[in-house]
């Protein structure tokens, strides 16, 4: 019998999360497009499922019902899907103040009501105390496709030439949870990113039509997570330009602090844009008239050069990889 354990790791969105779903889960669910945000259907329609385990309950700049919501819907958004339906599961631990729920319940109402998805169903489960960290949440989403199947954005469509951009600063959801968590007092506060990005990622489908042949959220495991995601399975390289990523001051002083790599920390309100490069500039102009993308950058491109992996040439003219994290960095993140 084998001693091997599931660990915090795995959960990371990183390298031992990847070898987890590719050797543990998805040969045995026989999962088709394993690895994508949202899966097809058939109909038009896609479909995705989420679990929100974060802590604490709230943060500066969100909390786990917004969270839900938002996590839900981009998910749907990076597979060129518009939201119809969601469905909520509440796993509530004995002894969570009704107030609490309550907050978080008319918090997660109020971001369902801005991205116009009802809610149209759901479950609750109440486990012991001392076994759920206050309130888990788990989540369903359908959607409709705006454009047909093949032509819908996808990990596997980066190809050699295509631009990389990305719509603002990595890293501030991790460090504001993180901040949150420990009680840290950073001189600036850093608030999470937490937001919905399916108007910013349907007008680019809507309007670059199979052009945009990527779009990925860069949760677990930050930027380095998803374009790696996407070199693998792609089977293409990608470049970013260190002196063109986009970065918020504070976050960049607290990973120096705690020995952290920003492109590593988790996003909630950020996307990667991977399109042919004729749209660059297009891309790029639709997703700066966003508000939520209005610090977006063409960061970098794709090649055949280092196939499977992505890389950073760093300001001083030298390449580093980009690697993907091991493991859970911050955990209970999102």
């Amino acid at each position: 019998m084998s001693s091997e354990v599931v660990t915090l790791a795995h959960g990371g969105g990183g390298s031992l999360m990847r070898e987890l779903l590719v050797r543990q889960v998805f040969p045995v669910l026989g999962v088709v497009e394993a690895g994508e945000d949202a899966a097809w259907v058939g109909d038009g329609l896609l479909m995705t499922t989420d679990s929100f385990v974060v802590k604490p309950l709230f943060f500066p700049g969100g909390d786990i019902g917004k969270l839900a919501v938002y996590g839900t819907v981009n998910d749907l958004a990076m597979r060129g899907a518009r939201p119809l339906a969601l469905t909520v599961g509440l796993i509530v631990e004995e002894g969570l103040g009704l107030e609490v729920l309550e907050e978080v319940l008319a918090s997660l109402a109020e971001a369902a009501e801005e991205c116009e998805v009802p809610i149209i169903g759901g479950d609750t489960k109440v486990v012991e105390a001392g076994r759920g960290d206050g309130l888990y949440i788990n989540t369903a989403g359908l959607g409709q496709a705006v454009a047909p199947h093949e032509d819908l954005p996808s990990l596997a469509r980066a190809q050699p030439g295509d631009a990389v951009l990305v719509s603002g600063p990595m890293g501030e959801h991790g460090v504001a949870v993180l901040a949150a968590r420990e009680q840290l007092g950073f001189a600036a506060e850093v608030m999470s990113d937490c937001a919905p990005l399916h108007e910013m990622a349907l007008v680019l489908v809507g309007e670059l039509g199979t052009d945009v042949h990527c779009l990925h959220d860069p949760t677990r495991g930050g930027l380095a997570a998803a374009l790696n995601e996407i070199a693998q399975t792609s089977a293409v390289g990608l470049r970013v330009y260190e002196a063109a990523l986009p970065r918020q001051e504070a976050v960049e002083v607290a990973c120096e602090l705690l020995g952290f790599d920003s492109l590593q920390v988790a996003n909630e309100g950020k996307l990667v844009a991977v399109v042919a490069k004729r749209s660059a500039e297009d891309a790029l102009a639709l997703m700066r008239a966003d508000a939520r993308g209005s610090q977006s950058a063409l960061v970098g491109e794709v090649m055949l050069e280092v196939a499977g992996r992505a890389e950073v040439l760093t300001g001083l003219g030298t390449r580093r990889v980009l690697e993907m994290p091991s493991g859970e960095l911050l955990p209970r993140i999102c």
